[in-house]
């Protein structure tokens, strides 16, 4: 049997769809952000410098001197390995202090690492739906693949409620027998949209009808709230949600995942979920590195102040400029495409003609004709970044036939595209 085709054919029907992936080599300049060398295979165009206009590292704290202090003075002490599982040797002080300071951030009694964010989340999940008896979950249609993975994974009976629909959560609460244990699980900000989960609404079902709720803040943790604890503190609603999962990898711009509960919610999952048990501790260079993003987010508001001013910035010249964006009150900026293809020549276009990396967003990441371009503006973009990503944006959307028609909207902090260029210039 040739078991090399089935591989390849399993590859080319992704090429016959145009959702093929194909990752850029790129290395990120700490000195230069948002800057990076793009390394190709063109011999003429080998190394050039692009600037990133997509990247999850929302704050730019991967860069900053006090994280990388951190970690370089860690793994110098301790060395770059953890040495072992949690429960063979990879317990290291740096990463017992990191989830102290996770439960301090939010209010919580207690606090797990994992080695990323979607491990926390089907460890989390799987593992809190398991113990409870009976436990039905709801789960929010658009919630992410990490969590519908710890789902399945629970092998509990689940229930999804339309995108945000609080209506239709309630009905499906009600019609629940009452003394049934019942896990909500739902995100504060979902990633490709941008758009922001009615949390508020969502705690009081759970208080009316008896559940507990679970809430994904991967893409607002370090972001949101005074402390940086994501949107659930910035609406006061923290000390109302049970179990809070959160990543280290975007907002705080290093490595890893978490959950924040109660200390009996933090020791079952630490005692019965598999893929913390049997997992590689992460090491104490990460987790110092990670602790001191948190300090320094904790005190600090001038990132968040500076990136919102830049996103407010970049959608309202985006859409000045008559582009197609996705209006949302987050940090997240879509540009609708609805086309595979030409998203990923959009993609295409913008690194050669421009210098400009973005990723084409494709299914299954967002459904079959909502296909887009997904950019974060971080507080190194600068007003010339954004007049040069408008100008570059225009343009191929020019060169590929691609309806235009933005509607501009108010935001704070705005500018005109002239005036932004006027400064840029």
């Amino acid at each position: 049997m040739n078991y090399e085709h089935f591989f390849a054919t399993a590859i080319e029907s992704l090429r016959d769809e145009k959702r093929y992936r194909v990752f850029a080599d790129l290395a990120r300049d700490a000195e230069r952000p948002p800057h990076a060398t793009h390394h190709a295979d063109d011999p003429l165009r080998s190394e050039r410098d692009v600037t990133i206009w997509c990247s999850n590292d929302y704050l730019g704290m991967g860069r900053h001197p006090k994280v990388i202090d951190a970690m370089v003075q860690a793994a110098t002490r301790h060395g770059v390995g953890a040495g072992g599982t949690r429960n063979i040797s990879g317990t290291n002080h740096a990463l017992v202090t990191l989830e102290a300071e996770l439960a301090d951030l939010h209010s919580k009694e207690a606090a797990l690492a994992f080695t990323s964010g979607w491990i926390s989340n089907l460890a989390g999940i799987s593992t809190i739906a398991s113990v409870l008896p009976n436990c039905l979950i709801l789960s929010d249609a658009m919630n992410h693949n990490s969590m519908i993975e710890g789902i399945r994974r629970s092998g509990c009976e689940r229930k999804i409620f339309r995108h945000n629909d609080v209506a239709h959560l309630e009905r499906l609460l009600a019609e629940t027998e009452p003394s049934r244990a019942k896990l909500i699980v739902f995100e504060s900000l979902y990633s490709m949209d941008g758009d922001i989960a009615p949390i508020g609404q969502i705690v009081n079902l759970a208080k009316k009808y008896g559940a507990m709720t679970y809430i994904d803040e991967v893409h607002a943790v370090g972001m949101y709230g005074p402390r940086g604890g994501g949107v659930a503190e910035r609406e006061g609603l923290m000390d109302q949600i049970d179990v809070i999962e959160g990543t280290l990898a975007k907002g705080f711009g290093t490595l890893g995942g978490y959950i924040a509960a109660s200390t009996a919610v933090i020791d079952a999952v630490r005692s019965f979920a598999p893929s913390f048990i049997f997992t590689t501790a992460l090491p104490p260079a990460i987790a110092a590195a990670a602790t001191a993003a948190i300090q320094h987010l904790k005190a600090s508001g001038m990132e968040r102040a500076r990136q919102r001013q830049q996103v407010a910035r970049t959608k309202h010249a985006l859409m000045a400029a008559g582009l197609p964006v996705m209006p949302n009150p987050s940090h997240i900026v879509p540009v609708f495409v609805g086309d595979a293809e030409k998203c990923k020549a959009a993609c295409d276009m913008l690194l050669e003609r421009h210098d400009i990396y973005i990723q084409p967003i494709n299914y299954p990441t967002v459904a079959r004709g909502t296909e887009r371009l997904r950019i974060t503006p971080t507080p190194y973009h600068s007003d010339a970044h954004i007049v040069q990503l408008v100008e570059a944006l225009v343009d191929v959307w020019t060169a590929l036939d691609m309806p235009f028609g933005g509607k501009i909207i108010s935001a704070p902090d705005h500018c005109s595209y002239a005036e932004l260029k006027r400064a840029a210039e």
